[in-house]
């Protein structure tokens, strides 16, 4: 009886583990809003990947991010500046999240890359 009731409980014990190491690693349903009309418009907390230029810094951390749809405040960390410079006509790709409150809506940027 002890010895079926320890066998059961590792059983359960060491298929739990195995199953909490592992996770789902296919698509996700999301799909990022890729323009900042949309972006706009967005939720709170909406993915978004945007490629554009960064047109003008408004505070110390705050740029004017535009494509072809429009422009949006867009907030990037210093951390996350690439070493090359980036200039007004420098195509760059942010991918980040909507930060919206009660009086505006700007994009919380967690990584910048350059494109061509």
């Amino acid at each position: 009886m002890k010895r079926s009731l320890l066998a059961a409980l590792s059983i359960t014990v060491f298929s739990s583990t195995a199953f909490a190491a592992g996770g789902y690693t296919g698509p996700s349903a999301t799909v990022p809003i890729v323009t900042t009309a949309a972006a706009n418009q967005a939720s709170d907390d909406t993915r978004v990947v945007l490629e554009g230029t960064i047109v003008k810094r408004l505070k110390k951390d705050q740029f004017e991010f535009k494509d072809s749809t429009g422009t949006i405040t867009v907030e990037i960390k210093k951390k996350l500046w690439p070493e090359v410079a980036i200039s007004d006509v420098t195509k760059v790709r942010l991918t980040g999240e909507i930060d919206r409150d009660w009086f505006d809506r700007k994009v919380d940027v967690k990584q910048i890359e350059l494109t061509n």
